[in-house]
């Protein structure tokens, strides 16, 4: 169990980054064509607007809030004054907030895409795994909170932030943060960094272009000639 401890959060998170980033680069050279959001609106509306709002809403907020509250050093939110449990009180507040909103938006969105026959059966098995996966994920986090609120100190998430920034700067003593966490934690780590092994071979690609669509604003104004 140990080694199987050390491999899970000391090796893995850097082959699941792997995965991700040159995967998503092979993806983009050789298959530009399935480079996209694959959206099925055209077959069936339904729930669509509203379960794609709040799946984004949500897990865009929680992106950017585990992102914030992971790799921000704790000297840093010490020199703001910040305490640890404060810091766990908010993650749990906003973490239930848009992890609720991102629940709810792929509910809808699952149901949409099992309730339509046509729909159905043109949902590829990457498409279920995807929704399944960031579902199962999901409710896992959610019940971390359940797990927190025990535990009011910050102790635990400031062990999380710490393998979290031991893994970025490629210390090899991080698995040893997560060691004597909760069980519920550990398997929301290790789904959350699985999610990130299927990207490229989905439809989640699409969210480089999410990011890419900022250098919109900066492009040169297309010139267009009529024909006569």
């Amino acid at each position: 169990m140990d080694y199987l401890h050390q491999f899970v959060f000391g090796i893995y998170p850097y082959i699941a980054l792997a995965i991700f980033l040159l995967g998503s680069l092979m993806r983009f050279e050789r298959e530009q064509y399935s480079w996209k959001s694959e959206s099925s609106q055209l077959l069936h509306r339904g729930s669509l607007r509203l379960g794609n709002i709040l799946f984004h809403l949500g897990i865009i907020g929680l992106f950017f809030g585990h992102a914030v509250g992971l790799l921000t050093p704790v000297a840093v939110w010490n020199a703001l004054g910040v305490t640890h449990s404060f810091k766990q009180v908010f993650a749990m507040t906003a973490g239930g907030i848009m992890g609720t909103l991102c629940l709810i938006g792929v509910l809808l969105l699952l149901h949409r895409r099992f309730s339509n026959d046509r729909l159905t059966a043109n949902t590829t098995w990457r498409d279920k795994l995807v929704l399944l996966w960031i579902l199962a994920t999901l409710l896992l986090g959610l019940s971390t909170i359940a797990v927190s609120a025990g535990h009011l100190d910050g102790h635990e998430m400031v062990l999380l932030m710490s393998w979290a920034q031991h893994i970025i700067t490629f210390r090899g003593d991080a698995a040893t943060f997560v060691a004597g966490v909760s069980p519920m934690f550990k398997a929301h780590l290790f789904m959350g960094m699985t999610l990130f092994v299927i990207f490229p071979f989905t439809r989640l690609v699409h969210v480089w272009s999410g990011f890419g669509a900022v250098t919109y604003l900066g492009r040169t104004w297309q010139l267009v000639r009529p024909r006569h």
